[in-house]
C-alpha cells in the first residue's frame, strides 16, 4: 500500500501539530489598542524578550468597542488598550472584556486605580497640572483657582468636550455637583485668553507668546517638551512655562486629578493565560520604570524611578476618588460643556 502524499499544505499542518505537542509552538499576544503604538513598543519589545511572547499589534484610532462588537467571538484580539478611564470602562461595560483576577496585579496597582474583579486595570497615569509662565509668582494652585476673577483674560485650554477636560469636569461633578460645577466653568470660560481649541502643548506655545500667563494641561506634555532638542520649538515652549500641581479645594483626600492609560483581557481572547502575562509585565518595575522614562507618564507602582524633569515637578498626590466614580458623570460632564458654551 502506498502511503499518503505529503503535500506542502499537509506538511504545514503537521509541523504545527508536533509543535504543540512538544510545547514548543511559537505564542502570540494579539493588542489592540487605541494608544500609539510607537509609545509602547518598548515596553512590548522587552516583554517579548523576556518571555519569547511575540506582541502583535493593532492600532484602532477610533470604534474600537464596534470592532470588537462585530468581530464577536472569532475575535483574535487578547488585550484591549486604552488611553482614558472612560474609553476602558465603555469596552467594559459594552460587554467586549472579561475579569482577569491577579494576585500580581492586585499587589502592583492602588485598589482606586483598577476595577473590581480584575475588570480593568489601570498601568501609568496621567495627571492634569497647570502650566504657568516660568515667572509667575504662583506655588500652589486648586482647580477651582481657575475661575478666579484674577485670571480673567488670562487661560488657556484645549477643548471642553476632550476627554482629558471632560473627566477633570466630571471629578468636579464627583466632589462639589453639577450646581456649583456649573457655576465653576462658567468662571473658566469668561476667564479664557481665547476659543478653547487646540492640544496641550498649545498652551505652553501660546503662554510662550504672551497669549496668556496659566492653562491646565497634562503633565507628560512637560516631560516631552523639555527633553527636546536644544533651540527646538517645543524646547522653547517647555522652557517658557513651570509646572504648579494643583489639587481639589477641600483638604482631606483631595489630591490632583489623574486619568490613565490602563487595559482589560477581551472577551474571547484566545491567548488569555499569556494576555494576563503581559499584563503583569507592564506592572513590574522593568515596564514602569519604561513607562516613565519613555512616555514621561506616572507609573502605577510606587516606588518607580520617574524622569528627572517629571520628579521635579514634586511629589504627586493623587485624588482618592476612584475613578469609576468620575466616570459616572461623563455624560453630565460633556452636557454641562455644551449648556455653557464652553468650546463657543
Amino acid at each position: 500500500m502506498r502511503p499518503p502524499r505529503v503535500t506542502a499544505r499537509l506538511f504545514r499542518r503537521l509541523a504545527i501539530a508536533a509543535a504543540f505537542v512538544a510545547g514548543t509552538a511559537a505564542a502570540d499576544v494579539n493588542l489592540y489598542t487605541t494608544r500609539e503604538p510607537g509609545l509602547v513598543q518598548p515596553l512590548l519589545d522587552s516583554f517579548t524578550a523576556e518571555t519569547g511572547i511575540k506582541v502583535n499589534t493593532v492600532f484602532v484610532r477610533d470604534g474600537l468597542l464596534e470592532r470588537v462588537r462585530a468581530e464577536g467571538a472569532r475575535s483574535p484580539a487578547d488585550v484591549l488598550m486604552t488611553v482614558d478611564i472612560g474609553n476602558l470602562l465603555d469596552l467594559v461595560d459594552g460587554g467586549v472584556t472579561q475579569p482577569a483576577p491577579s494576585p500580581v496585579l492586585e499587589a502592583a496597582i492602588p485598589a482606586n486605580l483598577r476595577g473590581e474583579g480584575g475588570a480593568w486595570y489601570a498601568l501609568s497615569l496621567r495627571d492634569r497640572i497647570l502650566y504657568a509662565e516660568r515667572d509667575l509668582d504662583l506655588d500652589s494652585f486648586t482647580y477651582q483657582d481657575l475661575a478666579d476673577p484674577q485670571w480673567r483674560g488670562r487661560v488657556c485650554i484645549r477643548s471642553g468636550q476632550h476627554p482629558y477636560n471632560t473627566g477633570l469636569i466630571a471629578a468636579m461633578i464627583a466632589h462639589d455637583g453639577v450646581e456649583k460645577t456649573e457655576a465653576w466653568l462658567r468662571g473658566v470660560k469668561a476667564n479664557l485668553a481665547r476659543k478653547a481649541a487646540g492640544g496641550d502643548r498649545e498652551v505652553a506655545r501660546d503662554i510662550l507668546g504672551g497669549l496668556c500667563d496659566i492653562g491646565i494641561a497634562n503633565a507628560y506634555y512637560v516631560g516631552r517638551m523639555k527633553n527636546s532638542p536644544e533651540g527646538s520649538e517645543q524646547r522653547q515652549w517647555g522652557d517658557a512655562i513651570k509646572v504648579v500641581r494643583p489639587v481639589f479645594a477641600g483638604g482631606g483626600d483631595r489630591g490632583t486629578h489623574v486619568n490613565i492609560s490602563g487595559a482589560a483581557i477581551a472577551r474571547h481572547a484566545p491567548n488569555r493565560d499569556d494576555a494576563v502575562r503581559l499584563l503583569e509585565y507592564l506592572v513590574s518595575d522593568e515596564a514602569q520604570s519604561l513607562y516613565a522614562r519613555a512616555n514621561y507618564e506616572y507609573p502605577v507602582k510606587p516606588g518607580v524611578e520617574l524622569d528627572p524633569v517629571v520628579a521635579s515637578f514634586g511629589e504627586l498626590k493623587v485624588d482618592a476618588l476612584p475613578l469609576t466614580e468620575i466616570a459616572r458623570y461623563r455624560r453630565q460632564a460633556s452636557e454641562l460643556v455644551d449648556r455653557v458654551g464652553f468650546d463657543n
